[in-house]
């Protein structure tokens, strides 16, 4: 079915992030709109740190139903919003938001169920009582840490800032050797920053300790897969790309702005450049 005219009464919903131009979540929810016949555009808002509120303001005011919330943001919008629900409370960072029609926004995380979805979709794994190693303590190792946890698992972090890591699990000190003795050791290894978003294979990230008896999971995408997997997935580990998260959380969000069941299936097909 396809998308009605954007017109006087076309409802919006967006990413705000920084950087966003890379987002896939346009593509995504636009596809899913149209296959729905719903008068919804969305769309990607660059916004600076540290202009979050001021954004989040002048978006309510204008009309905007729902956004998501990416990178450096998910933490920050918080303060902003005039209510939080008890897994952003728990969480400590918002990647969703919904206008709660009296100019204010109420923050939600669909990141976790969103991860555990897509784990559960492409390399299922028993994680109860076993480690997982997070690399990175900002809002999506929190949403994360917070999933995994439901499901027994113990944490692990390595971040630049061993006190952040605290916050998340265990601390490992961010060193290729720390790093690589911890990953060799834990089934399942986390990628939660944003290294690789451009095409590359970072250094920091570990690769020859990884092999057939892990699981090895990327919140960072791209159309063809990052670098990391790829290398990861040589040597015989199970991968999970950060694609699936998108798709997973982005269903969920779509559901709470909408009230409409959405359409998986045409949104994972929008993600792999398909529509």
């Amino acid at each position: 079915m396809a998308m009605p005219a954007i017109g006087g009464a076309t409802r919006v919903a967006g990413i705000i992030g920084w950087p966003v131009a890379h987002s896939l979540s346009p593509a995504m929810h636009n596809a899913a709109f149209g296959a729905l016949g719903l008068d919804w555009v969305y769309v990607a808002f660059p916004v600076e740190p540290g202009r979050v509120g001021e954004a989040l303001d002048g978006l309510a005011a204008a009309g905007v139903a729902g956004l998501n919330v990416t990178i450096p943001h998910k933490h920050e919008v918080i303060a902003a919003c005039s209510a939080v629900s008890p897994a952003v409370e728990a969480i400590g960072a918002a990647n969703t938001l919904v206008a709660d029609g009296e100019g204010g926004w109420t923050a939600d995380n669909t990141d976790a169920p969103g991860f555990l979805r897509a784990l559960d979709e492409s390399a299922p794994l028993d994680v109860e009582g076993r480690t997982a190693l997070l690399l990175g303590a900002g809002g999506a190792a929190r949403a994360v840490a917070f999933a995994l946890r439901a499901r027994g698992a113990r944490i692990a972090c390595a971040n630049r800032t061993a006190a952040r890591a605290a916050e998340i699990g265990e601390p490992v000190p961010w060193n290729p050797e720390a790093v690589a003795e911890a990953a060799f050791d834990a089934p399942l290894v986390v990628n939660c920053t944003s290294l690789g978003l451009h095409g590359d294979l970072p250094p920091e990230l570990p690769v020859d300790c990884l092999g057939p008896a892990h699981v090895v999971a990327d919140v960072v995408y791209s159309p063809t897969g990052t670098a990391w997997l790829a290398a990861v997935a040589a040597r015989g580990a199970r991968t999970v790309d950060g694609r699936g998260m998108l798709l997973h959380q982005g269903a969920a969000a779509f559901a709470r702005w909408t009230g409409v069941e959405p359409p998986v299936d045409v949104m994972r097909v929008a993600l792999s450049g398909g529509g």
